[in-house]
This record gives C-alpha cells, structure tokens and sequence, in this order.
C-alpha cells in the first residue's frame, strides 16, 4: 500500500453522517468570512473518531447553477485540501495534539451571484477562518 500525501483528501474525512451534521449546526461554533462560513465543533464538544470529517456545501438559493455550485464545491475542496497541513500546525500551536477526528467542520459558500472568487481567495479566506477557531 502506498503513503499518504500530506495533502491529500481521503473520502473517509468526508463528513456524511446526517446525526453528526446536525449536532455540528445546532451545538457548534461558527464563523463567517466574506464569502465562506465555517461551522465547527472542537475536541470538547465531540467524542474523538478515527478521522477527521469535514463537508463542503453551497445552497441552490445562493448559487441556481448546478455547473456554479459544484466549481465552488470544488475550490472549496481544494482550498481545504491544501491549507490541511495549516490545520494540523495551528492545533499543535494551541497545546492540542494534532490527532486526526479531533475537528468536524462544514464550510459553506455564502456570497450570492457574482464571479466565484479563484483559488486564492479561497485558501486566503480559509486560512483566516481556521486562525479564529478556537480549538481548545
């Protein structure tokens, strides 16, 4: 079997359990940049699973096109992907063991009609949010 790259995204970190969606939208916390909005739940709000989960998800009533819709799944995706290393730093920084399942979070697009904004943006965005989140 081959390693992992550092970057990559399995599908088990894909969050799909609807039970964990939901507690993660009621009990956890939230912040919101200009165009993304992530909802998350920390190590004391969750018992430790194996990996961490995350989902990425843009509203029809925020983007009509599917074509649209999914080019912003897929950027916010690949932002994720790239800023993964960034995650694992900042839990390390805030006295946390970067162990994997520690973090479930959503990221949601949230800017209406316009340009999708470039990858940049994204992981620019992305790497503000995750600099706010307190994961203590």
């Amino acid at each position: 079997m081959s390693k992992t790259h550092i970057h990559a995204l399995p599908r088990h970190e894909i969050l799909r359990k609807r039970a964990v969606i939901s507690l993660l939208f009621t009990n956890g916390k939230s912040l919101k940049g200009d165009f993304l909005r992530i909802a998350y739940r920390s190590p004391g709000d969750v018992p430790k699973s194996v990996f961490p989960s995350v989902m990425f998800a843009v509203s029809k009533k925020t983007l009509p096109s599917a074509v649209r819709r999914n080019r912003a799944k897929r950027m916010m995706r690949e932002a994720y992907r790239l800023e993964k290393p960034f995650i694992a730093q900042r839990m390390r920084e805030t006295s946390l063991s970067a162990l994997p399942g520690s973090v479930d979070m959503v990221l949601l697009y949230t800017r209406k009609g316009g340009a999708i904004p470039t990858l940049d943006d994204f992981r620019r965005e992305f790497r503000t949010l995750v600099s706010q989140i307190r994961f203590s």
